[in-house]
């Protein structure tokens, strides 16, 4: 079996990929110089976890097949370096999964927000109705074991991620899967440490318009503004369909389909933004021949994909949701959804600022009324992760000018912050607790439980 050594191991994406092809009779070694949960735990069930942090050059030998290089690391890591100079294969992980899917039909999921979530729905359905498929998706769904399977189905669904490829590959990774069916769920600048302008972000999505295939199939979001545009000079050779959010009602905190049979049907999830990722998955569902009677059937159970809107402590007046919101987009989104779904009570949304693109100054202006749906807000700013970043610390007056919240504190330490939101009163009031990092290891069952709250 090919021997395979991954370069930044504990990667969303990356670690899924390995433990895929572990899975499979590879033998898989890995580096990486950070690895948080779940990577880490799930790479040491696995036998696969790094013994030490860091890079090591000894690992790469001349035996090995290839080094799958993870975007995490930087073009003059020493591993990097002595891959190169033995004249080892290095490959992106996007790279590499086409290499073992071109012979299957791939469907790709793009998008600034929604991409996990749509992709998650679809994998859901087609695990209910024991459809053969292959996948990779970034978060832990109910169900699955893996987030990556590699096997001898005929399609595989991919989430298409537009961050760069690889330290030495700098295209979208979405480029290289080239999809027969694509899926681009909306628009929103991210990235801005890769993309430094709102046109160099979008120009990725609009080279992968122009590269679908002939008799391709693209949907789109169509109430995108910015999308709408750009799907306008669509080759004229494949077949473009706009949606936009699935019909329903919501009664007495609970949300109700309105099918396109006429018929009721309730969910699990919620909000404007997760109907219309809904409506998008049950498309891409039709088109691979799932009927809308399966659909329906299949995705009343769908509880959501980890960390998006994930329930995890309630009480009879309380709920405490965690969300993977980071992007301005997807932070007004979920914010709305909360609220919308329990307009009665106080929703307070607490907000790390972690990624690159969130802790420069010069994106802040992009969260402007991002949490104006909160009753109250907070921002949290870790020093430890401003420290890695080697980012500039940003003061509260900056932050209170650009979020423009009649009601919000700057908290940047886990003890005050646990301390600030035990003390609220929780009758009738929800918390929203929204990063892509960890609030310093905030154990937020703990939080919950003092806040008189029962975890799921």
């Amino acid at each position: 079996m090919p021997k395979i050594h991954f370069i930044a191991i504990g990667g969303a994406a990356m670690h899924n990929l390995a433990l895929a092809l572990k899975a499979k009779g590879y033998q898989i070694t890995g580096s990486d110089d950070e690895i948080y949960e779940p990577s880490k735990s799930l790479l040491a069930s696995h036998g696969i976890l790094p013994e030490g942090f860091g890079w090591f050059p000894e690992k790469i030998t001349a035996d090995l097949d290839a080094v799958i290089l993870g975007m995490h690391a930087k073009a003059d890591n020493p591993e990097l370096i002595r891959a190169q100079e033995l004249g080892i294969k290095i490959e992106s992980y996007p790279s590499f999964l086409y290499e073992v899917s071109k012979h299957k039909q791939r469907i790709v999921i793009a998008g600034s927000h929604g991409k996990t979530s749509i992709t998650s729905m679809i994998l859901h359905v087609l695990k209910s109705l024991h459809r053969k498929f292959d996948y990779l998706v970034g978060a832990r769904i109910e169900g699955f074991e893996l987030m990556a399977s590699l096997s001898d189905a005929p399609i595989i669904i991919i989430e298409g991620d537009e961050y760069l490829a690889s330290p030495i590959d700098r295209q979208a990774k979405f480029l290289l899967y080239q999809p027969h069916i694509a899926l681009i769920s909306g628009i929103a600048w991210d990235h801005i440490n890769v993309y430094p302008t709102f046109q160099s972000y979008t120009d990725s999505f609009v080279q992968l318009i122009k590269q679908m295939p002939k008799a391709g199939h693209l949907f789109f979001d169509q109430t995108d503004e910015t999308l709408s545009k750009l799907v306008k000079n669509s080759p004229e050779d494949i077949d473009v369909n706009g949606y936009e959010a699935h019909q329903a009602e919501i009664k007495n905190g609970n949300t109700i389909l309105v099918g396109v049979d006429g018929k009721r049907y309730e969910i699990e999830v919620f909000g404007q933004h997760t109907l219309k990722n809904l409506n998008g998955a049950r498309l891409i569902c039709e088109k691979i021949g799932v009927s809308s009677t399966d659909f329906y059937a299949s995705i009343g159970s769908f509880k959501g994909a980890a960390k998006r809107l994930e329930l995890v402590a309630k009480s009879t007046n309380s709920l405490l949701y965690k969300d993977f919101a980071h992007a301005p987009s997807k932070v007004a989104a979920t914010t709305a959804a909360l609220k919308e779904q329990y307009p009665e009570r106080k929703l307070v949304a607490c907000l790390e600022l972690h990624t690159f693109s969130s802790l420069n100054p010069a994106f802040l202006p992009e969260y402007e009324s991002t949490l104006a749906k909160a009753d109250e807000a907070i921002i949290y700013l870790s020093e430890h992760v401003r420290q890695i970043k080697q980012m500039d610390r940003m003061e509260e007056s900056l932050i209170q000018n650009y979020f423009k919240h009649p009601s919000l504190k700057v908290i940047r330490d886990p003890a005050t912050l646990a301390t600030e939101l035990i003390s609220k009163s929780w009758h009738e009031a929800n918390l929203l607790m929204m990063s892509s990092g960890t609030f310093d290891e905030l154990d937020l069952k703990d939080l919950a439980g003092k806040m008189g709250l029962s975890t799921i």
